[in-house]
C-alpha cells in the first residue's frame, strides 16, 4: 500500500501545474526526460530558466497549426519548431496563438526539427488539450545529471495507457428537481475518476428502461445555453429538447461538459475572434491547432448504460452521435430531428456544420 499518487492523480496534477505555468517532466526509458511548459502560461522568468539548462528549445504544435504557419510537420501529426536564441516570449506565444496571424502572417523563417523521436512531444500536446489550453508546448531536454525536485513527473508509457482508456464515471448523487417543462425531474451528477469535469443526466418522468428513451446528447454551451447567444443554435436545441421530453412525459437529457466542441470556453472565444476575422468555425479550430471536433460522445453512452438504458430515440442532427451510440452498444431506434434556432447571426455557422461536419440541417 502506498500514499504516493498513481498515474490518474499525477495526470490531474500535471494539468493543474500547466494551467498555472509550472513545467512538468515527461520521461521515457528510451528517450530520456524533457521539461514541458504551456506556451499560454509560460512566464519570462521560467523561459529564462529553461534556456539556462543549455538544451535545444522547441515549440511543439499540431499539424493543423503547422499548416497555417507553413511549417513542415516532419512527425506527421505535429511539428517541432526550433526556438532561436534571440527570440522572446512574445515570439513563442505568436507561434501558438493565431490571434495576430493576419496582422503578422510571416512568423519565420521557421525551422522544423526532424531528428529524434516525438513521442514525448505528442504527449505534451495531448496534455495541453486535456488542460483546455492552446495545443502547443515549449519543450527542452532535461539532462540526466540535473534532476529537478518538486515538479510533477509523468511516465510516457503509463500516460499513454491512461489516455487511451476512458475514465470510469461514478454517480455522485441524484435528487428531485422540478423544472418549467416538468415537475417530475431528477438530476444525476456523474464524476470521472481522473479529476475531469463532471457531467449530468436530467431525467424527466419515469422512462421505461425496456423501451427506447427520448434522449438528447447535449454539450455544454455557456454562451448559448445561459446567455442566449445568437451565434449558435445550442440554446434553442436545449430548450426544444426539454420541451419535447416534458410534452411526452419522459426523457433523458445528457449534459456533457465539453464546451466549444471539447476545446474549452477560452479556446472557443479565441475561435469566435477568428470567425470575426472571416474564418468559418472549422477553419478557426484548425488555425488554433485543434481538429474539427474534440468531443468524446462516448461519455453519453456510458451514462445511459449506468442509468439502465440500452436504446434511445435520439434528438439530434449530428450523424456522428448516432454512429457513436451504435458502436458503443446503445441502439438508436429513431433519429428525432431538432431543427430550431436559426438566426441571421448563425446561418453561416449552421451551413458550415452541414457542409463540413455532415449535420442534417
Amino acid at each position: 500500500m502506498s500514499l504516493l499518487p498513481d498515474i490518474t492523480e499525477l495526470m490531474a496534477r500535471a494539468r493543474a501545474d500547466l494551467r498555472m505555468g509550472v513545467p512538468v517532466v515527461l520521461s521515457d526509458r528510451a528517450q530520456g526526460s524533457v521539461l514541458v511548459a504551456s506556451t499560454e502560461t509560460l512566464s519570462a522568468t521560467r523561459l529564462a530558466a529553461l534556456r539556462a539548462l543549455g538544451g535545444e528549445l522547441c515549440v511543439a504544435i499540431t499539424a493543423r497549426r503547422a499548416e497555417t504557419l507553413k511549417a513542415r510537420a516532419y512527425d506527421g501529426d505535429l511539428a517541432r519548431i526550433a526556438v532561436p536564441d534571440d527570440v522572446d516570449l512574445a515570439w513563442i506565444a505568436a507561434i501558438a496563438d493565431p490571434s495576430d496571424d493576419l496582422n503578422a502572417p510571416m512568423k519565420g523563417p521557421l525551422r522544423s526539427l526532424r531528428d529524434g523521436q516525438a513521442d514525448l512531444h505528442r504527449l505534451a500536446i495531448a496534455l495541453m488539450k486535456t488542460a483546455r489550453l492552446l495545443p502547443a508546448a515549449v519543450i527542452t531536454p532535461l539532462p540526466a545529471s540535473l534532476p529537478i525536485e518538486g515538479l510533477t513527473r509523468i511516465n510516457h508509457a503509463a500516460a499513454v495507457s491512461f489516455m487511451t482508456t476512458r475514465s470510469p464515471l461514478q454517480e455522485v448523487v441524484a435528487a428531485r428537481l422540478p423544472v418549467q417543462v416538468s415537475e417530475a425531474g431528477r438530476l444525476h451528477i456523474f464524476r470521472p475518476e481522473d479529476g475531469g469535469e463532471e457531467h449530468y443526466a436530467f431525467e424527466i418522468g419515469r422512462p421505461d428502461r425496456q423501451a427506447p428513451v427520448l434522449s438528447r446528447l447535449h454539450s455544454a454551451c455557456f454562451t448559448g445555453d445561459l446567455l442566449g447567444s445568437l451565434k449558435c443554435d445550442c440554446g434553442p436545441q436545449l430548450r426544444g429538447a426539454l420541451a419535447q421530453m416534458g410534452a411526452e412525459g419522459a426523457g433523458v437529457l445528457l449534459y456533457l461538459n465539453q464546451e466549444g466542441r471539447g476545446i474549452g470556453l477560452a479556446n472557443k472565444m479565441r475561435a469566435y475572434s477568428l470567425q470575426d476575422q472571416g474564418f468559418d468555425t472549422v477553419e478557426a479550430n484548425h488555425r488554433l491547432g485543434f481538429e474539427d471536433d474534440e468531443r468524446d460522445f462516448r461519455l453519453g453512452s456510458d451514462i445511459l448504460k449506468t442509468l439502465g438504458f440500452s436504446s434511445v430515440r435520439l434528438l439530434t442532427n449530428n450523424p456522428a452521435k448516432i454512429a457513436m451510440m451504435e458502436r458503443t452498444g446503445i441502439s438508436v431506434a429513431e433519429r428525432v430531428p431538432l431543427k430550431v434556432g436559426e438566426t441571421a447571426h448563425n446561418r453561416g455557422y449552421l451551413a458550415t456544420k452541414a457542409a463540413k461536419s455532415g449535420h442534417l440541417l
